[in-house]
């Protein structure tokens, strides 16, 4: 499990450094930063800002000046609301990463039961309930879907916030969506391994030993089928995270969707930079936890990877 656990951290940093080359140079993907900070100044104030900034620098000179300012925990300043960015990222993405576990807890805890009922009785009522459930809530967009609720839950009845968060209640709708987004895949993927693992050999083994057929699906099946739902969720909780900016917009969560929203429109890069990062870090950081999850269930992934 050590060995097999430095593996993982080394493919994990070496990611990290993949991902920092290139939130750094997404800056120079459409032109000289300088100039499109100076807007329609004069070619003095391109220069002004050029060597303010350190983009007359050799690129890997700022890079690796960058990199040392990101190991003390500077990510700059921000350019449009004139605060360190790395104020903006605690400030926001915590009301981001609130949303998004509260989201992925709700969506496993509809996906998990779902899929398990219906690979389990593949045949029954259960089974083509929960497809329909899926196929409807894949078909719906996410941002119909929160403007349905606010009409329901906050225009016809006063019942939740349209808007804020202020409270938890503020909470409920915008996690309701995401986790309506986040299921039909953990859904298809629980119910696909439960009726594969329930064929398997061994399980057929354990069923004419005469085991207790509860025992059979929660210490034997479920163990093997939960393996791939766990990979599944830590891409979820990533994917989540980076696309809340429309679910944040819709209900005015000013977090970290809504900071990126603001500085995408604003040519705000120092801030640019920092999201890409953190996010990519985030997911990686993610990923990293469910491939440790899935070695420690099943010992034959740590010595085949």
């Amino acid at each position: 499990m050590i060995f097999y656990m430095l593996r993982r951290l080394l493919v994990s940093l070496g990611l990290v450094i993949f991902v920092s080359m290139i939130s750094f140079t997404l800056i120079f993907a459409s032109g000289d930063p300088a100039a499109r900070l100076a807007g329609e100044g004069s070619a003095a104030d391109v220069a002004h800002l050029s060597s303010q900034y350190g983009f007359d620098q050799p690129i890997v000179l700022q890079y690796g000046k960058w990199l040392a300012a990101l190991a003390h925990g500077d990510f700059g300043e921000s350019l449009y609301f004139r605060r360190p960015v790395s104020e903006l990222l605690l400030q926001h993405f915590a009301l981001t990463a609130k949303l998004g576990a509260l989201s992925m807890l709700l969506a496993l805890l509809i996906a998990l039961p779902l899929g398990i009922a219906a690979g389990y009785w593949p045949k029954s009522w259960i089974n083509r309930l929960t497809m329909w459930f899926t196929a409807c809530s894949q078909a719906m967009p996410p941002f119909c879907l929160a403007f349905l609720l606010i009409i329901i839950c906050s225009v016809q009845n006063s019942w939740l916030p349209a808007s804020g968060f202020d409270s938890w209640r503020n909470f409920v709708m915008p996690t309701i969506v995401l986790a309506v987004f986040a299921t039909p895949a953990m859904i298809r993927l629980m119910k696909a391994e439960m009726e594969s693992v329930l064929r398997a050999d061994y399980i057929r083994t354990t069923r004419a030993m005469g085991l207790d057929a509860r025992k059979i699906l929660l210490k034997y099946a479920l163990r093997n089928a939960v393996r791939p739902i766990v990979s599944l969720a830590a891409a979820q909780m990533g994917t989540l995270l980076a696309g809340s900016v429309v679910i944040e917009s819709v209900f005015a969560i000013n977090g970290a969707g809504q900071l990126a929203w603001i500085s995408i429109l604003r040519g705000d890069f120092p801030t640019i930079q920092a999201l890409i990062l953190v996010f990519s870090l985030f997911y990686i950081a993610l990923t990293l936890c469910a491939d440790l999850f899935n070695g420690w269930l099943d010992p034959r992934i740590r010595s085949t990877r």
